[in-house]
């Protein structure tokens, strides 16, 4: 591997950020080497070899900027304990397997993951189009939502359900119907929120690491690009073409290194407040449909029609799902519809039982 490009220049990084900078770069180097042992594909093995190299190359440079102010250099930091505990996850799990907190801990060349090894019969990328390319289903959405209804129905289902074997009445029944409907969907909200949330931030750190190594030493972030792409199946020499051509458009060059070596497509991340919405919107649909026969009658039949309105609906998901399984959709609606019924029976029989035991 070729060196990097030579130390920035006194007027354009701080003292703080050499230091910093050789803290990360030195941190790396050792993650780089212990995931290198770990991973038993040799040639994503090596990958993490020669990016280990690169840090440690990258960590030499900061070395001399500081050396070269008169500044004392930092002793190499041990591993962490965030660092020690994926590295022990990663082990008995596998890299693949905890690809999400190794992002956190500035892990580059994950996105090598997603790629067939040349020997496993796949194609080879053979241009950048087919090594950025990603196999996106417009049904995304569409499968987020019809699981978000089907959680909803499930939950809320089996709530009444349990409800009803205490003994409540029609009554008790719509006000513990409608407390699980809000209270599952402001739960379901608040979690999507928060998982978002947190992947964006991920991102935005990452991509701002991404874009002042990019500024500072371009030729050494076109090495580990390349490195990357070789571990994705290109010759050396036309993974170097590729990594030259990307870096030389910073703008694209931002994007194309938060896909390779974050692992993180920009694509992927939406709005925080929608992702809440819509979670909120597909759970309470779910726990709605159990309450309308409540709602429409207070007559003790009102329970009997909230059972047969649940389990049709819980054959409709089931059959709905099948589109994204490929399964027959008549059996694919049956299990769920079994799945639903344990469900229900269960919360049931255990409401009948703390009933006769608080009477």
């Amino acid at each position: 591997m070729s060196a990097p490009s030579p130390s920035p220049s006194a007027g354009t990084t701080s003292l703080e950020d050499a230091r910093e900078g050789y803290l990360e770069e030195s941190h790396s180097a050792l993650m780089y080497t212990e995931l290198a042992a770990i991973e038993p594909d040799a040639r994503i093995a090596e990958m993490f070899r020669q990016l280990s190299g690169a840090a440690a190359e990258q960590a030499n440079l900061w070395a001399q900027r500081l050396r070269a102010s008169g500044q004392p250099v930092p002793v190499p930091p041990a591993l962490g304990l965030r660092s020690r505990c994926a590295l022990v996850l990663a082990r008995r799990l596998g890299v693949k397997a905890t690809k999400s907190m190794l992002v956190a801990l500035k892990v580059r060349g994950l996105s090598a993951y997603d790629a067939a090894p040349p020997s496993a019969g796949h194609p080879k990328a053979a241009s950048v189009a087919d090594i950025g390319r990603r196999h996106r289903s417009g049904g995304g959405n569409l499968r987020a939502a019809v699981f978000g209804v089907n959680d909803g129905l499930v939950s809320n289902a089996s709530l009444i359900m349990g409800m009803a074997g205490a003994a409540a009445e029609s009554q008790t029944l719509l006000l513990a119907g409608v407390a699980g409907l809000l209270a599952g969907a402001f739960s379901m909200a608040a979690g999507e929120y928060v998982s978002v949330r947190s992947q964006r931030e991920v991102f935005e750190y990452q991509i701002g690491l991404e874009r002042a190594e990019l500024q500072e030493y371009p030729e050494a972030e076109a090495e580990e690009l390349a490195t990357i792409y070789q571990a994705k199946g290109l010759a050396r020499e036309e993974a170097e073409r590729v990594a030259r051509a990307l870096i030389a458009d910073p703008e694209r060059a931002l994007d194309t290194l938060a896909r390779e070596e974050l692992g993180l497509n920009p694509d992927d991340l939406g709005s925080p407040w929608g992702a809440a919405t819509s979670s909120f919107a597909a759970f309470a649909v779910g726990a709605a449909i159990p309450l309308v026969p409540l709602l429409l009658s207070r007559s003790p039949s009102a329970f009997g029609w909230a059972v047969g309105l649940s389990a049709v609906s819980l054959f409709g998901v089931g059959a709905l799902l099948s589109w994204f399984t490929g399964r027959s959709a008549f059996l694919s609606g049956l299990r769920m519809l079994a799945i639903g019924a344990a469900a229900g029976a269960a919360t049931f029989l255990i409401g009948r039982l703390v009933g006769v035991s608080l009477a």
